[in-house]
């Protein structure tokens, strides 16, 4: 049986190294080289001895070279060297694979070797006659690639060639080179480096782009060369191209240092190892001095605005860990010694200030999503308080003592970190005369100091353990500066305080924070700024906030998707440079839809709180299901879809886990309705829902996969999710058979995967490949009919692979027998399933049918039960196995036809109403 079978009780047949090298030795023969590769596999783990081991490995790296996995062809066929270097056979399978990596002298030494062996070998003749004029070829096309290289670089530096379009030909050549090995190495190796970084240092901006673009294709998955490449370079020159005001160029560099941070934390990925692996490096020094510049860059005046905000984006990307699972986090520990305070001074940014850095709209929240990747990022109480008692140090060093710009840093920091670590932020919130101050400065006359102020109270209504402080001290005085002051600015922001304050009733329609009518009157005030395209875009963000909170409301929800304008708005807005409204637009969605997690409480426990007067939560009659299906028709409607698809888009900090969840939830609510996936599919939905399927919190990756299985289920998975896209689809549907889903994600998962794998064998071989068919089997054993039925339909298609036909005649298997048992089964849709699944397995793989019989004593009276079915499709199926089973064997046949079914086909053959 193949690894994860289901082997019943009992000892499993012992099988030899020896037998599985036989049964793989039939298996290539037969060209099956996959199953070959699976029993030279398993054959290894039970084999001790040296030589047997030596022509193990020389068998797989044939297996390998028929699958084209040329990479493991190598490394099999040196392992059999390694035991026996006259082994002729594993040198010329290790050419081969060679000779198809690229590395055409090593692939001649070896075929070399295989002739002074057997110099009269006329295949080894051939080959090494064929592989010469390769070489030939090749070193042909280098000198030619030489010459070429030294011409680019000449058009391009030249100051007195002014044909631009000849330079800008030139550039793209060039980066059009790099990307392939050959010819990264050739640029490398021609004083590539020196001759790009002279491009670097004109400071025009085409050639810039042109030496940084290439520089990617140099460093892409080559450690070594990234290496050398940020010798020569230095990463302070780096940085400082980082830094420039010109954004593509700023971008550009960005671009080239992430690429430089995954060579040297990875090392090298591809296929050319050889060069490689002789070389060791340790790159932990080259990613701090990296890290170091960018930290330094944060709080450089000099710095761009972008640059700034490009450098909070690659800390984010590079330094916390990408799991759990990774141990080390002194990357994080390094970043918050070193440069926390320097973070914390793009946090602490007032606009318009003296001596304020250049940051935009996103800088502040970039700064926040990184503060709170670090704080996450720590392991233990220690590090932790080491945090907290940094950022206290650096909000007090504005704070105690300064004038009033020092304390509008110091409280422009705390909503900083309110926005990310929480913790953090109220712990500082805590510390003496904070709390007054920003409660003074809300009734400022300046507005830019009442704006700090009133953001920050915002952020700390956020936060329970300040709410009820606030409740009593702050919803009075953002009344009076909602009611009375003349700047939208400072009333938006007042109105969105308030909006937080009064939803603290969250959905529960009996908890109503402000009187009658009142919510509905802030919902009417956002929407009228929100539509407001005189205001700037930072303001009117403030009214999709404000939104965010109001559309708890029932009431509110219903006017909202009423106001067809100010829906475009928020999705325009969603569209636009700031970012760091994503957030509240997504949350907005979600309560328009409904789409939270809803818990039906317990009709007892609703008694017993009855009894005890307790308070029970109460649903709006207008959210009620007929309502939220009209309100998702009405977003569809205004074009909610494309909105979403291009929030997904954003390489945006502000686009974290949690946000990612909230546009996962609002997607498995727009394609709720089987007839609204179409649109949703066509308006770039289905394009959108992958990555939020394979990356995110694990409840967000859940519910982008069932809106990915029901798009699947109800359309055609190849018009939904063209070309390459369809295999991307099966790791997420696969993620829904998992035991601790729900029933229902199971049911989708495995109706999904129905669908493709009827479609074609690489599917097929896509599923197999992600571990599908063991689950799949799992739930054919489920107690619950319908995910019975579906798993048994799924491996009906699955049935079409020639790995998964061995596995129904696996030994102490009880797959057949459990395929021939539901065919006689009283559920009719089982029936038809499971005798599908026996029709095509006695069609595609004969041997099956001579195992029937010998699986129960049943297997003649459910074929004869399927002639006579009542269902012309049983009938079909029943006759389609018999018909198998006849002319796979003269013993199997001999049975059928000394019972009543030679008399039943009889019958069913003179059927005129049946053709």
């Amino acid at each position: 049986p193949c690894p994860g079978a289901p082997v019943p009780a009992g000892a499993r047949r012992q099988v030899t190294a020896g037998q599985l090298r036989e049964r793989g030795n039939a298996q290539f023969q037969a060209g099956d080289h996959t199953a070959a590769l699976a029993a030279y596999t398993e054959a290894l783990s039970l084999c001790d001895e040296g030589p047997e081991r030596a022509v193990l490995h020389r068998n797989r790296a044939a297996c390998y070279l028929k699958l084209e996995d040329y990479t493991k062809a190598e490394a099999d066929a040196s392992k059999a060297i390694e035991a026996n270097g006259r082994d002729v056979k594993a040198l010329f399978r290790r050419s081969q694979a060679l000779q198809k990596l690229g590395r055409l002298d090593q692939a001649v030494s070896d075929l070399q070797r295989c002739l002074s062996l057997e110099p009269n070998n006329k295949a080894f003749q051939e080959a090494l006659r064929a592989l010469g004029s390769s070489v030939h070829e090749k070193m042909k096309t280098m000198s030619c690639t030489d010459s070429k290289v030294e011409q680019m670089f000449q058009i391009l530096l030249d100051l007195e060639e002014n044909d631009a379009d000849k330079k800008q030909k030139a550039a793209q050549n060039l980066i059009v080179l790099a990307r392939e090995e050959t010819g990264a190495e050739k640029i490398f190796q021609s004083d590539g480096v020196r001759l790009l970084t002279q491009l670097l240092d004109t400071a025009k901006a085409d050639l810039m782009l042109a030496a940084l673009r290439t520089l990617v294709g140099l460093c892409s998955g080559h450690r070594s060369r990234t290496t050398a490449i940020l010798a020569e370079l230095g990463a302070p020159r780096l940085s400082a191209v980082l830094g420039v005001e010109h954004e593509q160029v700023s971008l550009a560099a960005c671009n080239l240092l992430h690429v430089m941070f995954d060579s040297l934390k990875e090392g090298l990925q591809k296929d050319f190892r050889g060069k490689e692996d002789a070389v060791v490096l340790d790159s932990s020094n080259d990613l701090k001095l990296l890290i170091k510049h960018l930290l330094e860059l944060l709080a450089l005046e000099g710095a761009s605005a972008h640059g700034r905000d490009n450098a909070l984006n690659l800390l984010i990307k590079v330094v916390p860990r990408k799991s759990p699972k990774e141990t080390n986090n002194s990357m994080s520990l390094w970043v918050i010694d070193q440069g926390l305070k320097k973070i914390l001074e793009v946090g602490s940014t007032v606009c318009g200030s003296p001596g304020s850095l250049p940051v935009t709209e996103n800088s502040r929240m970039s700064a926040s999503v990184l503060l709170s990747k670090l704080y996450d990022d720590l392991k233990c109480d220690a590090e932790r308080e080491n945090f907290h008692c940094l950022c206290k140090d650096y909000v007090r060093s504005w704070f105690e003592g300064q004038e009033l710009v020092g304390k509008l840093r110091a409280i422009q920091t705390v909503s900083c970190l309110l926005q990310g670590p929480s913790d953090a932020g109220n712990r500082v919130l805590e510390l003496e005369g904070i709390m007054d101050s920003v409660l003074s400065l809300c009734a400022s006359v300046r507005e830019a100091h009442q704006l700090v102020a009133v953001e920050a109270l915002i952020h700390a209504a956020d936060k329970a353990k300040r709410a009820s402080f606030i409740t009593a001290n702050g919803v009075s005085l953002l009344k009076e500066i909602y009611k009375h002051s003349e700047r939208d600015s400072i009333r938006i922001r007042a109105l969105v305080g308030l909006c937080k304050l009064g939803s603290a009733g969250g959905t529960d329609f009996s908890m109503k924070q402000f009187a009658e009518g009142s919510t509905l009157k802030l919902a009417k005030q956002c929407r009228k700024w929100l539509c407001n395209e005189a205001m700037d875009v930072g303001t009117r963000r403030w009214a999709v906030e404000g939104l965010a909170y109001l559309t708890f409301d029932a009431d509110v929800k219903e006017e909202f998707v009423e106001d067809k304008a100010a829906m475009q708005a928020m999705f325009h807005l969603a569209k636009s440079e700031d970012r760091s409204v994503l957030y509240a637009v997504a949350s907005t969605l979600v309560n328009c839809t409904n789409s939270y997690d809803h818990e039906e409480p317990d009709p007892q426990m609703l008694e017993l709180a009855k009894y005890a007067k307790q308070h029970i939560p109460e649903q709006h009659p207008k959210d009620k299901p007929d309502f939220v299906k009209r309100r998702v028709r009405k977003l569809l409607t205004a074009g909610v879809v494309s909105a979403l698809a291009c929030m997904v888009k954003s390489e945006n900090p502000a686009l974290t886990n949690s946000c990612r969840e909230l546009v996962s939830r609002v997607f498995l609510a727009l394609v709720e309705e089987a007839e609204d996936r179409g649109g949703v599919v066509a308006q770039g939905g289905g394009k959108a829902l992958i990555p939020l399927s394979l990356e995110g919190t694990e409840l967000g990756q859940t519910k982008a996969a069932q809106a990915l299985a029901k798009i699947t289920i109800t359309s055609n998975p190849e018009m939904a999710f063209p070309g390459e896209r369809i295999y991307e689809v099966v790791r997420p549907l696969v993620s829904l058979l998992h035991l601790q889903r729900t029933g229902l994600e199971n049911f989708e998962g495995l109706m999904a995967l129905t669908n493709l794998a009827g479609i074609s064998e690489r599917l097929r071989q896509k599923i197999l490949k992600e571990k599908a068919v063991p689950m799949i089997e799992g739930y054919m054993f489920e107690e619950h009919e319908l995910i019975r039925l579906a798993a048994t339909e799924c491996m009906c298609n699955m049935a079409m692979s020639r790995e998964v036909q061995e596995l129904f005649l696996a030994e102490d298997s009880d797959r057949l027998k459990l395929m021939v048992l539901y065919s006689g089964e009283e559920d009719e849709k089982l029936r038809r399933a499971a005798s599908g699944t026996l029709a095509m397995l006695t069609a595609l793989h004969p041997p099956i049918c001579k195992r029937i019989p010998q699986v129960t004593v049943h297997w003649l009276e459910i074929l004869q039960a399927l002639l006579l079915s009542a269902s012309a499709e049983l009938q079909h199926r029943g006759a389609v196995v018999v018909m198998n089973m006849v002319a796979a064997g003269r013993e199997v046949a001999e049975q059928l036809m000394a019972s009543e079914v030679l008399e039943i086909l009889s019958v069913l053959a003179k059927d005129k109403e049946k053709p």
